[in-house]
């Protein structure tokens, strides 16, 4: 059964965010509101966490998981990066976008497309994850809580709470979230793919 956790969406309880982390140190999956939509997440080492996601949502061994995070010099960790390519996230950071870029060797293997060892990054803008991740002090582990033959994430958090109850170890609601996944754009071979229209705005990434 899955805790709830009622949030302030611009001043987040610190108590109540201390409680979330606890629970996500130890293991927990949650479902938390970002700057699109709600979205499944847990520490970056859960291994359990990763396989639970992928059950939820019916995922493959080629989904681009998302490494949420606070800043970019946490996202720098983690990703290869240059120049070029660092001043065009950076524009458009913090936001809803969803950037896949070479991982390092500080992303676990599990996490990392097969094939391109990709992985995807984020910094949102949205107060209470932001919170979250502070008080964490690394990456999410995330994934858009969209389910299997849905077109649309689910917007509340007490919905989350009634129908995955059962799969979920808590949810964190702060009110209304975004139907919109956030875009994502790849970044890995250097040039921008845009692969996914969501709520960010795309024209800064498309070709001139």
């Amino acid at each position: 059964m899955a805790k709830y956790f009622d949030v302030h969406p611009e001043n987040p309880q610190q108590r109540t965010i201390s409680s979330v982390v606890d629970s996500i140190r130890s293991g927990a999956l949650i479902a938390y509101p970002t700057d699109s939509c709600f979205a499944l997440g847990c520490q970056l080492g859960n291994r359990e966490g990763v396989t639970r996601i992928r059950s939820i949502r019916n995922l493959d061994d080629k989904h681009h998981f998302t490494l949420v995070c606070q800043n970019f010099a946490q996202l720098g960790q983690f990703v290869q990066i240059d120049n070029d390519v660092f001043r065009a996230i950076k524009a458009a950071t913090p936001g809803p976008y969803t950037f896949i870029l070479p991982a390092t060797s500080e992303v676990p293997r599990q996490l990392l497309h097969p094939k391109k060892k990709t992985v995807g990054v984020r910094i949102p803008d949205h107060g209470v994850t932001q919170a979250l991740l502070a008080e964490l002090g690394e990456p999410l582990l995330s994934s858009t809580l969209l389910l299997p033959d849905e077109d649309e994430p689910m917007t509340q958090g007490w919905e989350i709470k009634e129908r995955l109850d059962h799969v979920l170890d808590a949810v964190v609601d702060s009110g209304d979230c975004g139907t919109k996944p956030t875009t994502v754009i790849d970044f890995s071979s250097g040039e921008a793919e845009i692969v996914r229209r969501g709520a960010g705005d795309t024209a800064r990434f498309e070709a001139e």
